[in-house]
């Protein structure tokens, strides 16, 4: 279920599906780096400005599904204009600053970005451009990352499939908002 906040800004709508706490699993492969599967934690937020802030923590696997460390951390504030083309600022923990520019899909909650703009500090390593590509399916959040560095072309790198975390604080909210004349059965909501 999308929500939309009552005091969301109004140029944000379209982003809506993307607000909240997420949290999946993933891959991650690219060449001269571990492959690993990886968790991952994401938030969408918003203060009532016309952006969302952006929070993305993920971690490398075990076999068994634990954390072993940390893989990646990127944070960043996304924006949507009235032609539905969507800019993105983000900052890595790697030492890279991207300005990311695409739109959203026609009719459904899609967003494909691709780098404009690619600043690398003197510790991050070779990175050239990416793309990503967003979808919220089936009330899921999914992610497909490519990525380019001088040495290889551009190509999938990381990709999750994520749920929203839903807080104690929401589904108190949701119960108050039952109407009074639930049935008793519960079946009558499948008639």
């Amino acid at each position: 279920m999308i929500e939309i906040p009552s005091d969301l800004h109004k140029d944000l709508v379209p982003l809506a599906f993307l607000l909240g706490n997420w949290a999946g699993a993933g891959v991650h492969d690219f060449p001269g780096a571990e492959k690993c599967n990886f968790g991952q934690e994401v938030t969408f937020t918003h203060d009532g400005r016309d952006f969302l802030e952006y929070h993305s923590h993920t971690w490398v696997l075990d076999k068994d599904g634990n954390k072993v460390r940390p893989l990646e951390s990127e944070s960043g504030f996304w924006r949507i204009d009235g032609d539905r083309r969507v800019e993105v600022t983000m900052t890595r923990d790697s030492g890279v600053v991207e300005v990311w520019y695409g739109e959203m899909a026609d009719k459904k909650p899609q967003i494909d970005l691709a780098t404009d703009t690619v600043a690398r500090t003197a510790a991050a390593g070779p990175y050239s451009g990416g793309k990503r590509l967003y979808g919220y399916v089936k009330s899921d959040l999914m992610w497909v990352g490519e990525k380019q560095t001088p040495e290889v072309e551009l190509r999938p790198y990381m990709s999750a499939h994520l749920k929203k975390v839903v807080t104690p604080e929401e589904v108190e909210r949701w119960a108050k908002a039952l109407p009074d004349d639930l049935p008793d059965d519960g079946i009558a909501f499948f008639k």
